[in-house]
């Protein structure tokens, strides 16, 4: 029997941005200033605090390195920010970081390779409440993660050897001017003006697969977002959305913020789109964006551009949380 192949998707170390040098914000473009910048000051618990995350992520890293190597697999690691092809020929992919690890590997992955996500640096509640004056101390929410430090080889065991089989989750499809983008949001997508201040424009209207058409909706808003299932707990449900159930085939959307709608609009502007629907969106402003599944992945859109929105994707077989599967139906 061929021995299966694992890899093991990490989110890196360099996470944290660079601080900031004391007197850069207020010299003047035109003038150096008199005195080389100083490295601004910086609270030992807040720099304690984040040599710890490293420091945990790091050991969770180690530790299931350690367990692989005991298992008989053949496995290869890769750092998110360093993979640009799709992940082709390997059993089940592991990704070690938090949900955003585990959105980035989706992006690489069909249909036929599950995945499994590991918590690296869990929240700790006890930490929060004690911090909570100073700095905000909470970390990954860690949602679609199954595994953690303390449980990963049993969850393994588990994947491997079928006891815990994966759901299969929908995810997002989006054609631009017809032309399919290629990758698929596994949590939602926001297509907005880029600048958060300036008002998005655009129309939109639902289609059945049978060519019937709702009326147009024209919007002057934040933007239109769209979501999954999966992503329904996210920004979705943030902005006073509905949490689905994770097995439903059917999107979720809301134009964020609408100006002046009218009473006929307003049922449409927060709404579902079903399995044998597709959103039609035409956008007017001179620039524009479809961000998907957060900031690392963007499409620039211009004035006329047309978007089709639907669930015609190819799913993701993911391997979630005890808790989430109880509310899944078999």
């Amino acid at each position: 029997m061929a021995r299966r192949r694992v890899l093991l998707f990490l989110k890196p170390f360099d996470v944290y941005p660079p601080r900031p040098y004391v007197g850069a914000a207020a010299s003047s473009p035109t003038s150096a200033p008199s005195t080389p910048p100083q490295p601004r000051a910086a609270s030992p618990k807040i720099l304690s605090y984040l040599d710890d995350r490293c420091r945990v992520h790091k050991d969770t890293i180690d530790l299931c390195q350690r367990v692989l190597q005991r298992k008989s697999l053949d496995w290869i690691s890769v750092q998110r920010n360093l993979l640009s092809q799709p992940i082709r020929d390997v059993d089940l992919v592991i990704a070690v970081g938090g949900d955003g690890t585990l959105l980035r590997a989706s992006h690489f992955l069909d249909s036929s390779v599950p995945i499994l996500g590991v918590n690296s640096d869990p929240t700790c509640t006890k930490e929060v409440d004690e911090l909570t004056d100073e700095f905000d101390a909470r970390r990954s929410t860690g949602y679609l993660c199954a595994a953690t430090a303390g449980n990963f080889e049993q969850i393994l065991d588990a994947t491997l050897d079928g006891s815990r089989r994966p759901l299969e989750l929908s995810r997002i499809s989006v054609k631009l001017n017809g032309i399919q983008l290629p990758t698929y949001a596994l949590n939602d997508i926001l297509v907005s003006h880029p600048c958060p201040a300036s008002v998005s424009r655009f129309s939109f209207r639902k289609r059945n697969n049978t060519g019937e058409n709702s009326r147009l909706i024209n919007c002057r808003s934040s933007g239109l977002r769209v979501s999954t299932a999966a992503g329904s707990t996210a920004a979705m449900q943030s902005a006073g959305g509905f949490m689905m159930p994770l097995s439903s085939r059917e999107l979720q959307y809301m134009i964020r913020e609408p100006i002046s709608p009218t009473d006929a609009d307003k049922p449409m502007l927060h709404d579902f789109l079903k399995q044998e629907q597709h959103m039609l969106v035409v956008w007017y402003n001179q620039e524009g964006a479809v961000y998907v599944d957060g900031s690392h992945v963007v499409h620039s859109i211009q004035h006329g551009d047309s978007l089709e929105i639907s669930s015609d994707a190819p799913t993701l077989k993911v391997v979630l949380p005890e808790h989430l599967l109880k509310k899944a139906p078999e």
